[in-house]
Parts: structure tokens; sequence; C-alpha cells
């Protein structure tokens, strides 16, 4: 028989679904067993070529989480979280224990309302700037979940990020296997509960939708603003953290009327991931790199449901 959860358990399971993934995989699996969720990778969704090592996968299930607690908080619940994993249990990456009442604060409920309006934009966008106030807001929102975000144009480390990108293209382009991966998850039916929608328009010369390419020419668009995801360490947890920075800047470029996108390949084979750390240096270890601007509308993909990802172990939470 199935176990019903209380109104705020499922749309917090609801709202974690709604993370971004790479290739909309959703590496994920929820246990709730009573007022404790609990967060597991799901290794059937990794992607074996572009993310062998899960790093992406997890920095996906981080976004999952910040979910998680943003829909939790905003209904008026207080929660404590243990980010792990722990030894002798990898893929479960964190649990939340969800306790009494408590008065949500106007912040929580405006990420909360904009978790099912955010989504990414790979079109190009428009030739409009990002004014300074939005900049503002969104550096401040990585430091609120202990990261940075990088903000930048044109210049040295644009022009190093785009060299390094324009290499894993040709890179990816040449592997049969990572092409192969793609073609698995690019969908030709609309409204595919995952993977990513079939492209409209041919792919650019290394195999990917233009727009993808940040450095080159967009006739329809401007040049956008970039930001990179940074922490001050690497490892499995920081990647959990960097996944949580990542989500509450996407909700908040979301609530300023922004449109995001991911700047991915780069991160996807090995010798180009050494160099976006050699790039970022600097500052900290780079996780993500986002395309921040104002686009046209766009449809939204779609995810699979709550049952397809939840295991109810036995009564109702609180």
């Amino acid at each position: 028989m199935k176990i019903p959860l209380p109104n705020h358990v499922d749309q917090a399971v609801a709202a974690a679904v709604r993370a971004p993934s790479p290739l909309n995989t959703q590496p994920w699996r929820f246990v709730v067993d009573r007022n404790r969720i609990e967060v597991w990778l799901d290794r059937a969704r990794v992607l074996r070529i572009a993310d062998p090592d899960a790093r992406e996968a997890r920095l996906s299930c981080g976004a999952a989480i910040f979910n998680l607690i943003v829909s939790l908080r905003s209904n008026g619940k207080t929660l404590s979280l243990r980010a792990l994993p722990v030894p002798g249990e990898p893929d479960l990456l964190a649990e939340l224990v969800i306790g009494g009442d408590r008065f949500s604060s106007p912040e929580e409920r405006k990420l909360a309302e904009v978790v099912f309006r955010r989504h990414t934009n790979r079109r190009p966008f428009l030739d409009r700037p990002v004014p300074a106030w939005a900049r503002t807001t969104l550096r401040a929102s990585a430091l609120v979940e202990g990261g940075l975000l990088e903000l930048f144009g044109r210049g040295d480390r644009a022009n190093a990020v785009a060299r390094v990108l324009h290499r894993a293209e040709a890179a990816q382009a040449r592997n049969g296997a990572f092409q192969a991966e793609i073609a698995l998850w690019t969908r030709r039916v609309a409204n595919a509960p995952d993977g990513v929608p079939a492209p409209g328009k041919p792919p650019s010369p290394h195999g990917i939708p233009a727009q993808e390419s940040f450095f080159a020419a967009e006739p329809e668009g401007g040049e956008p603003v970039l930001g990179a995801v940074l922490t001050a360490d690497a490892g499995p947890a920081a990647d959990l953290r960097a996944g949580m920075v990542l989500q509450r800047v996407l909700l908040t470029a979301t609530a300023a009327g922004l449109a995001t996108s991911f700047v991915g390949r780069p991160f996807e084979t090995p010798e180009t991931r050494t160099a976006m750390g050699r790039i970022f240096a600097d500052l900290g270890r780079p996780h993500a790199v986002l395309r921040l601007g104002y686009g046209r509308p766009v449809p939204m993909t779609a995810r699979r449901q709550v049952d397809e990802v939840l295991l109810r172990r036995s009564g109702a939470a609180l």
C-alpha cells in the first residue's frame, strides 16, 4: 500500500526534481522515513563517459538538496542537514531531518516560488546588459551558501575559458563513446520525462549546439555575462556544497528576471577540467560556469514524477 506523505514533504520532493542535471539525467533518489529525507546518488543515471567520477551528478544532487531545504523552510519547517557521503555508503549523499514549525522568511518564500519557473535557456541571449544590482545580488547569493560566484565578460579569463571550451568540443567530437552518450540522452519525443530535446537546428562543426560556444557570433543575441561557481576545497562534499551554491544562484537569477544556461563541456574531459582549475586557481576550485543574461521564453524540460524517484519506508513524516 502506498504510504501517504504530508503535503510539505511531497512539495519538497517535487521541488527537488526541478534541479538541473547534465543532459537532464536526474541522477537522484529520495527515501522518506518518518521525519527524515535521504538523498541518494542514482548510479544508473551517471554519465559514464562525461562524468565517470560522478562529480557533475553530485553537483546536481546538491542543487536538489537546496530545493528540498528551501521548500521545507518556506512551508514553515525547521530542519537539520547532515551532508555526506560517509564511508561504506558513498551514494548516500545527505539526510534532512524535519523538525517543528517556524516562520518562513520572504526570501525563502520567493526562492521556493521560482523553483518551478527556473529552467535552462540554451538559446542566444538578448543584447541587454545585466545591471549592476543584479550582479551584486548574484554574488551575495553564492556567499550565503559558502561559495563564490566570479562574474566576468570579455578579458583574459573569458578568453582562456573560450580556448579550453574549444579544445573540449574538438576532443569530444572525435570521441565516439562521448557522442553515443549524448545521443542516448537526446529525446525526439516531446515532453519526455528525462533527457534533452533534440536540437532544432543543425549542430555546430564540433557536434554541439552553437549557442553553447559563448565566444561564437550570436546574431540574435548579445554578449552574456559569465559566472564561475567556486568553492575553497574539492572532493565529494565540496561537489554537494557547490551544487547548493549553484542552485541558490540560479534561483536568484530567475527571481531577478534573468535567463541562465551552462558552459559544461570543459568540465567533461580530464585535460580541460584540469585547465579550468588553473584558470581559476587564484579564486578556488571551479565547479560550473554559467551564462547569465536576458532571453526569449523557451519551453521547460520535463521531469520524472515524484513517485518514480521516491521510496516511502514507513509512516508519515512530521
